[in-house]
C-alpha cells in the first residue's frame, strides 16, 4: 500500500508549465471533435506521461461524460487539476484552448468568409480522427468490459444510442449503467491512489457549485433588468456552455439561437465561423470566440472574442472543480464503484456509438477513405509513430485525392 501511494504522488507532482506545454501539444494537434479529443488525450496522458492510470482515465471521462458542458475540455481540466492543482487546471484549459480561439479571433476580425469545412486536407484530418477514436475504443472496451455483463451494458448502450439520437439519450444511458451496475456488477478494486487528496479543497468545491447555479439564475434576470445586449449574450453564452451535455456539435442550436436569433451575427457569419471550427484543432466551443469577435453588440473585436470565451468555457470549471472533491470520495466506495464500473461500460457503448456517427458516417464516403483510415490505424497501433504524423499524413492524403484546391 505504501509503494502504491508513493507511486501515486509521483505521478500527482508536476507544475503548472509542465501542464501547459503538454495541453499546447494537443490544442495544436487535436481534430476531430471531443470523442476524438478523449483518443488523443489517453495517448498523451495516460500512455506518453503516464500522469494517471486507465481506471483513472476512465473514472474521469465518465464524470466529464455525465456533466454538462464541454466534456473533452473538461477532461483536460480535470487531469491538469490532479497533476498540478488549479494552476494546473488552468494552463490544461489555456494549453488545449488558445491554439483554436487565437486563430478563430483572427478570421474574425479579418471578416474571412472562407469555405475550410469542405478543403481536401481538412477531410483528410477527419480520417485521421476516425482512426484515433477507433484504436481509443477498442483499447478502453479491452480495459473496461473484461466480462460478459459489462459487455452486454456497452452493446446495449450502444444499440440505445444509435437507435435514440436525443440529447437526453447519453444521460440517461450512463444512469442506466450506473444503476446496473450496482445492482448486478462486482466491484473493482479500490483505486490504488486511495491515499492522494483531492486537489480542491471541499469547502471551495461547495462554493463553486453553487456559483454555477447562482450565475443560472442570475444572468437571464440581470440581463432583463439592465436591458443591456452585452448581459444578455454574455448569459447566453454561459447558458450554451451550462446546459448542453455532450458538447461538440450539440451547441450550435444554443449558439445559433444567442447570436443569430437576437441579429447580433448574421447567418452567413455563423455559417463561415463554424466551417472554420471545422478546420481548426482544439474544443469546438472555440466557435464562441469567433462568434463574439464578429458579433454587433460590443465589446467585439479580441475583447469581444475572449469575454464570449470565458463565458462559455466558465461552467466547465465551476463544475469540474465543483465536483472533483466528492469525485473522489466516491470512486473509493465499493457501492459507488459498482456504479461506476456499469457506468464506465456504458461509455464504452457510447463512444462506439459516437465512432460510427458521427465520427464515421461524417467523414468515410469512398473506399479510398476506408484504406486511409485502415492504414491510419495499423500505424497508430504499432506505436512507434507519433500521432501528429499520423494526422499529418492523412491531411497531405486527403489533399492529394481531392485536388489543388486548400481553401
Amino acid at each position: 500500500m505504501e509503494a502504491s501511494a508513493e507511486s501515486a504522488a509521483a505521478r500527482q507532482r508536476g507544475s503548472a508549465g509542465e501542464v501547459f506545454l503538454a495541453a499546447l501539444r494537443l490544442g495544436l494537434t487535436s481534430f476531430g471533435g471531443p470523442i476524438a479529443h478523449i483518443g488523443y488525450f489517453r495517448r498523451e496522458y495516460v500512455e506518453r506521461r503516464r500522469w494517471l492510470d486507465e481506471a483513472h482515465f476512465a473514472d474521469l471521462v465518465a464524470l466529464c461524460q455525465s456533466l454538462p458542458g464541454p466534456a473533452s475540455s473538461q477532461l483536460g481540466i480535470a487531469i491538469g487539476t490532479g497533476r498540478a492543482g488549479l494552476a494546473g487546471g488552468l494552463a490544461a484549459w489555456l494549453g488545449f484552448t488558445l491554439p483554436s480561439a487565437a486563430v478563430l479571433i483572427g478570421l474574425g476580425l479579418y471578416a474571412s468568409q472562407v469555405d475550410l469545412a469542405s478543403a481536401g486536407w481538412v477531410h483528410g484530418l477527419k480520417l485521421a480522427a476516425v482512426a484515433v477514436v477507433a484504436l481509443a475504443v477498442f483499447t478502453m472496451a479491452r480495459s473496461l468490459t473484461p466480462d460478459w455483463p459489462r459487455r452486454a451494458v456497452a452493446v446495449a448502450a450502444l444499440i440505445v444510442a444509435l437507435l435514440i439520437t436525443t440529447p437526453f439519450t447519453q444521460l440517461a444511458l450512463i444512469a442506466a449503467g450506473a444503476l446496473l451496475g450496482y445492482l448486478f456488477l462486482a466491484a473493482p478494486p479500490a483505486p490504488a491512489d486511495v491515499a492522494e487528496v483531492s486537489p480542491v479543497p471541499a469547502r471551495l468545491g461547495v462554493a463553486l457549485i453553487g456559483l454555477f447555479f447562482a450565475l443560472l439564475v442570475a444572468l437571464p434576470i440581470a440581463a432583463a433588468v439592465t436591458g443591456s445586449s452585452a448581459v444578455a449574450q454574455f448569459q447566453g453564452m454561459y447558458g450554451s456552455g451550462a446546459l448542453v451535455f455532450g458538447g461538440g456539435h450539440v451547441v450550435l442550436p444554443l449558439l445559433h439561437a444567442t447570436t443569430v436569433d437576437h441579429g447580433w451575427v448574421t447567418d452567413s457569419q455563423f455559417l463561415a465561423g463554424y466551417g472554420a471550427t471545422q478546420a481548426v484543432p482544439g474544443p469546438l466551443f472555440t466557435f464562441a470566440a469567433f462568434l463574439g469577435t464578429v458579433s454587433s453588440v460590443p465589446p467585439a473585436g479580441v475583447l469581444g472574442g475572449l469575454t464570449s470565451l470565458v463565458a462559455i468555457f466558465l461552467p466547465a470549471f465551476l463544475l469540474i472543480w465543483g465536483t472533483l472533491p466528492l469525485w473522489d470520495r466516491l470512486r473509493r466506495w465499493d457501492s459507488f464503484r459498482r456504479a461506476l464500473s456499469g457506468t464506465n461500460a456504458a461509455v464504452v457503448g457510447l463512444l462506439g456509438a459516437a465512432l460510427y456517427n458521427p465520427v464515421w458516417t461524417g467523414s468515410v464516403s469512398s473506399l479510398i477513405d476506408v484504406a486511409i483510415v485502415v492504414a491510419a490505424l495499423a500505424l497508430l497501433a504499432t506505436r512507434r509513430v507519433a500521432p501528429i504524423v499520423v494526422v499529418a499524413l492523412c491531411a497531405v492524403a486527403g489533399q492529394l485525392l481531392t485536388g489543388p484546391r486548400l481553401l
